[in-house]
């Protein structure tokens, strides 16, 4: 009796292992939107090819770079060579060798430094400093557009998911319908054509449900390209679309200007563009570059007075280069240099003009959305109350089939007003906090 009772606690225990562990299974399954973001800032290979750009920017920026530092060199060189001389000097002395050997070796470390430019290299540097801060902010645009677009694709499984659960609902109605009208039929009550167009309708919505099987598949290979996943990736997604965003419109214009991520890559383009003009200006003014080394040769004759000779020593000098006459060239850089930062400031401004249009824009469908929503929520109570109303009717002999069908049409096609009008709101919320990049 006891090793029973031992038998039955342990299949009791490995029951509740087992259902344990599906659990966790089914919870590891989950995808909620925030998981799906987590993934695609981490996986997606747009946010992390901006990231890599970003991070050559960072590399480049260096004092070395924007040429503040000097160079060290290690040099070597090494010459053989055989010729035929004939010396006649003034003397009158003449010197005949049919085959000269030579051989020259030369080595040596040199530094180089730019001591004075007009003041390029440390414009440089700061340009760099620029560069490199506008990377991070085209990063961080990149992050933006590419959750806009991951949360779009999550919602749109979400709607399709909300689509095939209508789809399915109206099936009922459909077997309901057929039910009813076979039952009529083998009365006596009902003719014939009623009960073919119930399974008519029966089999068009059962077509229906097999299509949206597929937008929803389609739907969700879409959404594992954001995430950078294997299209036989299998989660469960949210249910239902959460609304419970209430953005103040003077607010977000105030953070407008001040946050959205291309808005704040063009000004930074005109503080590099202006940097590159100084770069161009101090071309006119001289340059002083600073040389030191350690250098050793050796050169061997087979022949002549001289046989050998082994030089060793340390040489320091400078070069000094006053621009005095380029062709233009200056002139034309520094010219070009200021209407290339004139271009900047007008694509700031339209880009500013775009970007205030586009939030006027997002906010004026996000309030509509939200008005189109309340209608057609208490339009989609009405329809499932009329076609509850109408199958009622229909089961008591009091309507007809046409009449109950015209009824679940406008049940469907309510449904995914419904549906669609919560999508449209949750991308207009979308759109609004990308404009402020507070996504």
């Amino acid at each position: 009796m006891k090793y029973l009772k031992r038998i039955n606690v342990l299949k009791i225990s490995l029951l509740l292992i087992l259902t344990f562990l599906v659990s966790s299974i089914n919870a590891q399954q989950k995808l909620t939107i925030d998981d799906a973001i987590s993934i695609a800032l981490k996986a997606n290979f747009d946010i992390l090819v901006a990231k890599n750009e970003a991070s050559i920017a960072k590399v480049n920026n260096t004092a070395g770079n924007a040429g503040m530092l000097p160079t060290l060199e290690l040099t070597g060189s090494a010459n053989v060579g055989q010729t035929n001389v004939h010396q006649k000097l003034a003397d009158g002395t003449e010197s005949n060798y049919p085959s000269l050997s030579t051989t020259n070796l030369s080595a040596g470390t040199q530094l180089s430094w730019i001591l004075y430019d007009g003041g390029k290299m440390f414009v440089t540097k700061n340009k760099l400093n620029e560069i490199q801060a506008l990377g991070e902010m085209q990063f961080n645009d990149k992050v933006m557009q590419t959750l806009y677009s991951v949360i779009a694709a999550y919602y749109d499984v979400v709607r399709q998911n909300q689509q095939l659960i209508s789809i399915d609902e109206s099936l009922k109605y459909s077997h309901e319908r057929v039910k009813i009208a076979q039952a009529g039929f083998t009365a006596g009550s009902l003719i014939k054509s009623e009960l073919l167009m119930a399974k008519i309708d029966l089999n068009v919505a059962m077509e229906n449900e097999i299509n949206q099987q597929y937008v929803i598949d389609a739907a969700r290979k879409n959404l594992n390209v954001y995430l950078a996943q294997n299209n036989d990736s299998v989660y469960e997604i949210t249910d239902s679309i959460v609304l419970n965003y209430s953005p103040d419109k003077f607010s977000l214009l105030q953070k407008l200007n001040s946050s959205n991520t291309n808005i704040l890559a063009f000004q930074k383009q005109i503080e590099i563009a202006q940097l590159s003009l100084k770069e161009n200006r101090s071309l006119y003014l001289p340059q002083l570059d600073f040389k030191a080394g350690y250098y050793l040769s050796q050169s061997t004759n087979s022949h002549g007075a001289i046989r050998n000779n082994f030089s060793t020593g340390p040489q320091v000098g400078g070069t000094l280069v006053v621009p005095i006459y380029s062709a233009g060239e200056n002139k034309r850089k520094v010219s070009t240099a200021k209407i290339m930062v004139q271009n900047a400031e007008y694509d700031l401004q339209n880009l500013k003009l775009q970007v205030n249009t586009e939030f006027e824009n997002a906010f004026t469908e996000f309030e509509n959305q939200q008005q189109l929503l309340k209608i057609e929520k208490e339009n989609n109570s009405l329809a499932k109350e009329n076609i509850q109303i109408c199958i009622e009717r229909l089961r008591l002999g009091q309507s007809t089939s046409l009449e109950v069908r015209l009824a679940q049409q406008d049940y469907v096609q309510s449904s995914t007003r419904l549906i669609n009008f919560q999508y449209n709101l949750k991308i207009a919320e979308t759109r609004l906090k990308q404009l402020v990049s507070a996504l």
